[in-house]
């Protein structure tokens, strides 16, 4: 079983924020695989997904993105799941807007929830996919900039980033991880 973990933060106020694109991102699977509706659990929304024939749990935090962790940390220990069969998909403004990056470990790169989720696990061996939501503009401080909405100019770009990286989390349920650093990363 995989664990897929969206992070964001939880209510309207964050809907279509820079921040929020793991959450875009498992709304994508989630729609296309026809999920059961997400349940309250972990501290967060959980729903399940069958992806290339494989039970994935998807995971939306709703403890907000700083503390994503906790919810991460209870889910993988409840389903017994290994970290390599964990997928933590993150903003990251470092990467310009729609690069993906796979990542088998490492930093939290400042992404504040991947770095909670690093903490709580006790690990940097966390598999993610970053989404370029960068670069962040001269004028702006990064922690607001994360927190706006993309320009009109970004949304034809995002909309088809966010089914990329769906394209890439379900590759990488189905493929090895180097396959999709490969596809994806380039």
């Amino acid at each position: 079983m995989n664990l897929v973990v969206g992070l964001g933060n939880p209510g309207r106020k964050y809907q279509g924020t820079r921040h929020n694109v793991g959450f875009a991102v498992l709304d994508e699977l989630a729609r296309r695989r026809n999920a059961a509706r997400p349940k309250t659990n972990f501290q967060g929304e959980i729903s399940e997904a069958e992806i290339g024939g494989q039970r994935v749990l998807l995971l939306w935090p709703q403890t907000f993105m700083n503390l994503s962790g906790s919810s991460v940390l209870a889910a993988r220990d409840f389903y017994k799941i290994e970290d390599a069969d964990l997928l933590v998909v993150c903003d990251d403004f470092n990467l310009p807007l729609g690069k993906l990056r796979f990542r088998s470990e490492g930093s939290s790169g400042g992404q504040n929830g991947l770095g909670d989720i690093i903490d709580r696990l006790g690990t940097e061996d966390v598999p993610r996919l970053r989404f370029g939501v960068g670069p962040v503009a001269a004028n702006w401080d990064a922690a607001d900039f994360v927190l706006s909405r993309f320009g009109k100019e970004e949304l034809e770009t995002v909309e088809e980033m966010v089914n990329r990286a769906a394209d890439a989390v379900e590759d990488w349920v189905t493929e090895s991880f180097a396959v999709c650093m490969n596809k994806y990363n380039g």
